[in-house]
């Protein structure tokens, strides 16, 4: 994209999320000569936007050159979406239409926004998880989903169930390629931590819907003779109702781990 071609997606940006005072950018040659033309301060440098941004202060800031690894967070959600998207797109019969690329773009980044980032409660009958969306929209429900089942036929139907088609190939690709990012990879030989009771914990439940993430806390665990935790019982909150349910160690992620960890 040139300056001009990135202007207009950064007023798409306001015009849909609002002002904003901070902006973190790579040195991308078309971020920094819209930083330049639209007279944005950059480097913590607060000066007032006049005739852009009514005047209202935003600070740019940029990472070194060359130091992509500076922006962890976002550079791996971008570097696991367009791996995916790239595969995705690529194996297509044919091109999509504006309309349907930008609702599937839609998608995705309502996909992405539902991720787990941390409990607000400590009340194991209602682990209420912040999200990305959660800060975004003020709400804690996930997005919703159509009914019914899509797969590849629905590419050739109309435009709505290819969006849902391809969210769904979307999904399940995306949810596999983040789920090991939260996993700290050892080799068998090397001891961990074991899950205690009052830990967070994500299940690795492959029948999930899309933007559903299956939360609860550990009530009981289970310690081989070893003293190795294996087994575990967890309570999850669904519908205003609680159930507990038994999983080993290995379809589990530690999220976040209790006040009080058993030595």
């Amino acid at each position: 994209m040139d300056t001009s071609s990135f202007i207009n997606s950064f007023r798409r940006f306001f015009a849909i999320r609002g002002q904003v005072k901070t902006i973190r950018s790579d040195r991308g040659t078309n971020f920094v000569g819209a930083c330049r033309e639209l007279g944005i301060s950059s480097n913590l440098n607060y000066e007032e936007i006049e005739s852009f941004l009514s005047k209202q202060e935003v600070c740019w800031i940029f990472n070194p050159p060359h130091a992509s690894h500076m922006g962890g967070v976002w550079e791996r959600m971008i570097g696991v979406a367009r791996r995916i998207l790239d595969s995705m797109l690529l194996q297509l019969p044919s091109k999509l239409s504006h309309e349907v690329l930008i609702t599937l773009m839609a998608e995705v980044t309502a996909i992405v926004n539902s991720r787990p980032l941390t409990p607000v409660s400590t009340d194991p009958e209602d682990p209420q998880i912040l999200t990305p969306a959660t800060l975004l929209t003020q709400k804690f429900a996930s997005y919703p989903v159509p009914s019914g089942n899509f797969d590849g036929k629905d590419l050739y139907k109309r435009q709505w169930r290819q969006v849902q088609s391809l969210a769904k190939v979307f999904w399940d690709r995306w949810r596999k390629q983040y789920l090991s990012t939260l996993q700290v990879r050892r080799k068998w030989q090397s001891d961990r931590l074991n899950i205690n009771t009052g830990d967070l914990v994500l299940l690795k439940d492959q029948h999930t819907k899309r933007n559903e993430w299956p939360m609860g806390r550990v009530t009981k665990t289970f310690p081989d003779k070893d003293g190795k935790v294996r087994k575990v019982e967890i309570k999850i909150a669904r519908d205003g109702s609680s159930t507990l349910f038994f999983r080993p160690v290995t379809e589990l992620i530690l999220l976040l781990q209790s006040e009080d960890p058993a030595p």
